[in-house]
Order: C-alpha cells, then sequence, then structure tokens
C-alpha cells in the first residue's frame, strides 16, 4: 500500500489571519475512526513534506476537512496556507490516535476540551451517533485567544443541531461552550479557570466535574494538556494509559510530550 493518497483540494475557508480550513477528495480506502488524525501535506523537492493533522470531517463523510493555524515561516503550513481548489495534496493512507470515544469508562457526561485547532476532532467526534448512546450530555468546551478564533461556531450552533444523522441527540445533548481569552465575550478565561471557579458548571447546569460520572477528552497544546490533566488527576480521575484500556479520561499521545 502507498503511504500517501493524493487527492485534490475542494474548497478553502480563511476564518481569519492565522487559521483556515479545508476539505478535500477522500480515497475510498482510506478508514479511520472518530478522533483519528493523518499525515498530511505537499511535495516539495520530489519528497513528502507532511505533518500530523487530526480528521475534522466524520469517518461517513465523502470528504476530508482539516483545520489549520498558518505559521508565516512554517515549513509547511506556510506553503498549505495557500492553497486553492484544485491544488493537489498528500493524504496519508492510514489513520491512528488515541482520541477514541471507545476508551472512555461508561459515564453520565461527557466533556471535550479543546483549545486552537485541538478542535478539529471533535468536530469529527461530535458528529459520532455512539457518543450521544453513552452519554445523557455531551459538552465541548473551546478556548481561543480572540473571538475571530472561534472557528466552526455557526456551524456548530446553527448546522449541527440539523444533521440528518445526529441533529436530534445535538439538540437534546450537547451543550457548547466557547471562551476566549484575550478579547471581551460573554465568556471570558481559560478552560481550567472556568473548572476551578465552578464556571462552568453555572454555564452548563451539570454539577462540578466528578469522576463518578464524569468523562473527558483533552486536545490542544502540550501546555494545555498536562494542565487539564493535572487537574483531573487530583479531583481523582484516571487518564487511559493507552488504546484500548478504558480511563476516565482521553487525550491524543501522539501529540503529547507527558
Amino acid at each position: 500500500m502507498a503511504l500517501y493518497n493524493t487527492e485534490t483540494v475542494l474548497s478553502v475557508h480563511h476564518w481569519n489571519d492565522t487559521l483556515f480550513s479545508f476539505r478535500t477528495t477522500r480515497s475510498p480506502a482510506l478508514r479511520f475512526e472518530n478522533g483519528h488524525f493523518v499525515m498530511l501535506g505537499l511535495e516539495h523537492d520530489d519528497k513528502p513534506l507532511v505533518r500530523a493533522y487530526s480528521l475534522a470531517s466524520a469517518n461517513y463523510d465523502p470528504f476530508l476537512e482539516f483545520l489549520s493555524i498558518k505559521v508565516p515561516n512554517g515549513p509547511l503550513t506556510s506553503k498549505l496556507q495557500h492553497l486553492q481548489a484544485g491544488d493537489a495534496i498528500l493524504v496519508g493512507s492510514k489513520s491512528v490516535g488515541t482520541l477514541l470515544v471507545d476508551d472512555l469508562l461508561p459515564g453520565s457526561h461527557a466533556y471535550l476540551f479543546a483549545t486552537g485547532t485541538g478542535l478539529a476532532p471533535f468536530l469529527s467526534i461530535v458528529q459520532e451517533p455512539r457518543l450521544y448512546e453513552r452519554f445523557e450530555k455531551v459538552v465541548l468546551v473551546h478556548s481561543v485567544r480572540r473571538g475571530s478564533d472561534l472557528a466552526y461556531a455557526g456551524q456548530i450552533t446553527d448546522e449541527l443541531p440539523h444533521h440528518p444523522l445526529v441533529g436530534d441527540d445535538v439538540r437534546r445533548k450537547l451543550i457548547y461552550v466557547p471562551t476566549v481569552t484575550r478579547e471581551p465575550f460573554h465568556t471570558t478565561g481559560r478552560i481550567t479557570q472556568l473548572i476551578a471557579s465552578g464556571r462552568l458548571s453555572e454555564l452548563t447546569g451539570l454539577p462540578a466535574l466528578d469522576p463518578q460520572t464524569d468523562r473527558a477528552m483533552i486536545c490542544g497544546s502540550t501546555a494545555m494538556l498536562n494542565d487539564i490533566s493535572a487537574l483531573l488527576d487530583a479531583r481523582g480521575f484516571r487518564g487511559s494509559s493507552h488504546q484500548g484500556d478504558p480511563g476516565h479520561y482521553v487525550y491524543e499521545r501522539a501529540f503529547a510530550t507527558r
């Protein structure tokens, strides 16, 4: 099997000066679980220049979607940000990852904690029917620096409730909590601050985080991952140690340095 499939860019959306997303064709041979990532990139100097990117599309979608930052001098993102419809792009033929709903122990509430582009795998996961079958409430918390960084906010609030497969569940069970750290907004503060202060409970109407009832999935920077994991550990939560070992919370181990 070839390491990469050559896909075609279908569309590109620039959210602001530092954030963009794009959609590509999908090889029929690519299979993945919601929450997985693939290697993605471009041909450069006659060899693949690739990085790991979480899949923002659901595993049943006929296309692939990705969310990316723009790094002016980044080896890959400095080039990716100029993508246009019709361009060719390399997508790894194998998906992997440990950010899986199946590796959460049974519980009542699932918290999806994301910062920045860490939202990407959760865009896939909130389209997963099993998520709503397993939990009474699903809380998606997205923390960003600026309001314009809240990518997909409109899709989450306006389109997802009408999704043909999970729309009914979304309307009954999904609670979306966007928060901004560096600009005025109706909800401000880092995720750890919202949890520690009790503000998250006020916003969701749910009790304080408790390992007896609550489960969590975490995706963001290494510092964010360490901070939230430490907070959860202090409250008696146990993280999944590896794929196939269900825990109170999971995170993408490939992106972590814990």
